[in-house]
């Protein structure tokens, strides 16, 4: 009996859930005010992370860039000064846990507080087919995009845990939730990364810590030059043309501001998603040639190619 009535409280669950999503999308719900949090970013020193870092001073927050090039770090600090906005840089190795773990006490320390918003945005690409790619350049993928994340959360989560306020944000990718060819080093680390934040979020909400919210941020493939090259089927990149990183980095914020848990840019990605869970392999492997989406990386890892054999004559 029990059984039966717990079915049906998840059943209404479901359906209220589906309801209330369906009617956001119509319906914009209310954002939360974020003036006076304190954000840190990884991978502030260009692309998104820069982006990110003047859309949350926009936003009131005071921001800490974390950054392995200082120089870059410190650029995007002065865009967010000339916003009015408070920056504070510090030059960090991420895939070194404890350069991580002695940067967040210094950040503690030289501020007073206690981070509540962690943009987990750090990332690279090895750009090398398997079989071509050193391996040092596999672990660095590795580390980067998915232990990094173990260590910045281990870092913050405590603190956050203990106010039960806080955010998590984890930039992925589309190719955490399906793959192609070419970028394995790419897609398990995001795909790793994906189910880090999923698990994070279960247990979260499990433990009943409510105030500490969970943001996926799964782009596609977005114009900031780190997949140069990377070319599908004319005619569907009329449909799904390569993101341009201030609309990506909007769109994200969107999601952020209201708490959503997931949020897949554009939404005609969500249905790829949803087709690998349906549909047959060899569907998928169809659908993937016809739009030309399984050699879509081979221009790019070609582009990348040259572009290291440019740099080795120039430096000979």
């Amino acid at each position: 009996m029990i059984f039966l009535m717990d079915l049906q409280m998840m059943l209404l669950d479901v359906i209220y859930f589906i309801l209330r999503n369906s009617l956001r999308v119509v319906l914009r719900p209310r954002t939360k005010p974020i003036d006076g949090e304190l954000v840190l970013i990884t991978g502030s020193g260009g692309g998104l992370g820069r982006l990110f870092a003047q859309e949350f001073a926009k936003h009131g927050a005071e921001v800490v860039l974390w950054d392995i090039n200082g120089t870059f770090n410190e650029q995007t600090a002065k865009l967010v000064h000339e916003m009015g906005g408070k920056a504070h840089t510090y030059t960090v190795d991420v895939t070194n846990r404890e350069d991580v773990y002695r940067n967040a006490e210094l950040v503690r320390k030289d501020l007073g507080r206690d981070v509540t918003m962690l943009v987990n945005n750090a990332g690279v690409v090895a750009g090398e087919r398997m079989l071509d790619c050193p391996d040092e350049l596999i672990e660095r993928t590795m580390k980067v995009n998915c232990h990094a994340l173990f260590w910045t959360v281990k870092a913050f989560l405590p603190q956050m845990k203990a106010q039960n306020h806080g955010h998590i944000i984890t930039i992925a990718s589309i190719l955490g939730l399906f793959s192609t060819a070419g970028v394995e080093d790419y897609c398990a680390s995001k795909f790793a990364a994906v189910g880090f934040h999923e698990s994070l979020a279960h247990e979260l909400l499990t433990e009943e810590f409510e105030g500490v919210k969970t943001t996926l941020v799964c782009p596609y493939i977005v114009d900031t030059g780190m997949f140069e090259g990377c070319k599908i089927r004319e005619e569907v990149e009329l449909l799904l043309p390569p993101l341009e990183p201030q609309y990506c980095v909007e769109q994200a914020m969107n999601a952020i501001l209201v708490d959503q848990p997931l949020v897949c840019i554009p939404r005609l990605t969500y249905l790829p998603f949803l087709c690998r869970a349906l549909l047959p392999w060899e569907s998928n492997v169809v659908t993937y040639r016809f739009m030309g989406s399984d050699r879509c990386m081979y221009p790019f890892i070609d582009t990348r190619r040259k572009q290291m054999s440019n740099t080795a004559v120039m430096v000979a």
